[in-house]
């Protein structure tokens, strides 16, 4: 949430990336969240939270309305449920992994 950014310097300390919670019924929230990772350089991926009663968009669309590019994984989840929290935070594992890889090949 953008009311928290001037904690964000401190929370990503040290962090390997991190996950961009999407609400589709308030989008527009999610900018300031995305361009402070984009502009710090820090992997992350973006969850898009999926409701009961909430639209249901494809993915391509999300992106679309984000404006991010292929490179951003997006990963449909319910952030209420264990399972779908757990593959949310592999996909994040793996986009630092590849982000680390790509960093290592051109050194």
């Amino acid at each position: 949430q953008d009311r928290f950014a001037f904690l964000w310097d401190d929370l990503v300390d040290g962090a390997l990336g991190a996950i961009v919670l999407v609400d589709t019924r308030r989008i527009e929230d999610c900018f300031p969240a995305i361009d402070y990772f984009e502009e710090h350089e820090i992997p992350f991926i973006i969850g898009v939270n999926r409701f009961s009663d909430s639209m249901r968009f494809h993915l391509e669309e999300v992106r679309d309305a984000l404006g991010v590019g292929d490179d951003v994984p997006l990963v449909e989840c319910d952030a209420r449920r264990r399972e779908s929290v757990k593959s949310v935070l592999v996909a994040l594992t793996e986009q630092v992994l590849v982000k680390r890889e790509r960093a290592a090949s051109t050194w």
